[in-house]
């Protein structure tokens, strides 16, 4: 019988696609024992990664767990277990939680749900997230929505079309956005999905419309993306992988979106006639055909809308100006990096603004 230190090496990874890719697994679980995962989670930055099953009946033809069909899996009893005796060595701060789908999804899910269930009750009140498999029950979803801190169900790509490339077990309408629906009804703030970008050959705009679509109705705190990698023996190997700019864009479109607030109408101009983003900061792109703005008059809104200031600064600005006039670039108080980008597409006396301007040369 395989130990859990062999288990762990072979179901633990730092994947790119929610899922532990054999192959990839992190070290042996020895002083550096942990995946980061998300560092702003819950203030955890040392997530233990893991799948419960090694192996999966589905077709996704990017995955490499159905191609490496390993039979190695953890009974939830045992994986818990495992995971206390990481956790009270401070070994690992967080658990995510996915699996392979050997059998019926149904039964997959309800060990998933057992696993965080004995967590919970013998006393884990740290950071626990649990992926929901494809076309789980409504029930199922709820409990899980009760015990984990997050929960998530991954889109993939933009539509049932593009679906069917990828998997011809999947259905997207019943088994993904249904679903999705159900968890954002359980787990309101709570739950997050994840797109491969790439891996079906689906365009920018498709990804835009997508996008948008989701965070109107289905309110995720936030969408991950991920650029398709052609692994080894999957179906997709021959394909070329998607350039890691491109994942890296949809990262700033998605700010522009969740954070700015910008509508679809003020950001479909970055979608080229073919559909395809430009491996150029979107918010710069954006700001180019606006005029300068006046940091003394202008709103919360025009002033996310200028490259170098976020939310926080924009707040900062604010308040600055309701107690003196903003007359130079330095009273902004916006680090000089920062304050470079952003110099172009504010208004100051122009004197003012030659003499800051010099001061970056």
């Amino acid at each position: 019988m395989p130990g859990c230190g062999e288990k762990l090496a072979k179901l633990t990874s730092g994947s790119q696609y929610d899922v532990c890719m054999p192959g990839e697994c992190m070290q042996m679980l020895t002083s550096s024992a942990c995946i980061t995962y998300n560092q702003n989670a819950s203030g955890c930055n040392r997530m233990l990664k893991v799948l419960l099953h090694g192996s999966c009946s589905y077709d996704c033809a990017y995955c490499p767990v159905r191609v490496d069909r390993s039979r190695l899996s953890f009974a939830p009893r045992e994986l818990a277990e495992t995971f206390f005796g990481l956790y009270r060595k401070n070994l690992v701060g967080g658990l995510f939680l996915s699996s392979g789908i050997p059998y019926d999804t149904d039964d997959v899910m309800s060990e998933l749900i057992e696993t965080a269930r004995i967590l919970r009750n013998e006393g884990y009140a740290g950071y626990l997230h649990l992926k929901i498999l494809p076309g789980a029950q409504r029930p199922d979803i709820n409990e899980a929505a009760q015990l984990a801190d997050r929960i998530s169900l991954n889109v993939e790509t933009t539509g049932e079309s593009r679906l069917r490339a990828l998997s011809g077990i999947k259905d997207y309408a019943g088994d993904i956005i249904k679903r999705l629906g159900w968890i954002a009804e359980a787990a309101p703030g709570h739950h997050t999905t994840q797109l491969v970008i790439g891996a079906a050959g689906e365009t920018d705009r498709e990804i835009f419309n997508c996008v948008t679509a989701l965070y109107e109705r289905m309110l995720p705190s936030r969408i991950y993306y991920s650029a398709f990698k052609a692994l080894p023996k999957t179906r997709l190997a021959s394909r070329e992988s998607t350039p890691a700019w491109r994942s890296r864009r949809w990262y700033q479109m998605d700010y522009l979106i969740r954070e700015y607030g910008f509508n679809r109408t003020e950001l479909l101009p970055l979608l080229e006639d073919c559909g395809t983003l430009q491996n150029d900061d979107p918010k710069a792109l954006l700001a180019r055909g606006r005029e300068p703005v006046d940091p003394n008059v202008a709103s919360f809104a025009d002033l996310v809308h200028v490259p170098g200031i976020g939310t926080v600064t924009a707040r900062a600005i604010i308040q600055t100006r309701e107690h003196r006039t903003i007359r130079t670039p330095r009273d902004l108080g916006v680090p000089g990096s920062c304050l470079k980008r952003a110099l172009p597409y504010l208004a100051f006396s122009g004197a003012a603004r030659q003499a800051t301007l010099a001061g970056f040369h």
